[in-house]
């Protein structure tokens, strides 16, 4: 039972960056002006554009790591920072900050407990 929750916990919280984040890639090629409003809308927030590309590349690049167990550990810390960067700069007045501040609470859970046994991190181990 431990490994389904572990595995459970894992995807659930990969998800949410990993849906957001190819959405944002498959929304960009297919209309270049949602890139742009993407970018209007961090910029109206005081943030430079370079943070659009960094931003999708965490929540793919992180949220797939969580998601297969490699690297958890570091996924987990980079999603949590993330969470709490993206909860005080742009969802500070729309109702997100504490749901984000909740996901960093659940990345900080996979920091300290690790993946679980069904991950690539421990089947590295085995080796």
């Amino acid at each position: 039972m431990d490994k389904v929750v572990a595995v459970a916990a894992r995807v659930l919280l990969a998800q949410i960056f990993l849906v957001v984040g190819i959405n944002k890639v498959i929304f960009s090629a297919q209309n270049p002006d949602f890139y742009n409003q993407f970018l209007a809308h961090l910029g109206s927030m005081g943030l430079p554009p370079i943070l659009a590309p960094l931003m999708i590349i965490i929540e793919v690049g992180a949220g797939a790591a969580l998601l297969l167990g490699w690297k958890t550990r570091m996924a987990a810390w980079v999603l949590a920072l993330y969470s709490v960067f993206i909860a005080f700069l742009l969802h500070r007045g729309d109702g997100l900050l504490l749901q984000n501040l909740a996901i960093a609470g659940g990345m900080l859970a996979m920091v300290a407990y690790g993946p679980g046994p069904c991950s690539l991190d421990n089947l590295k181990k085995k080796n």
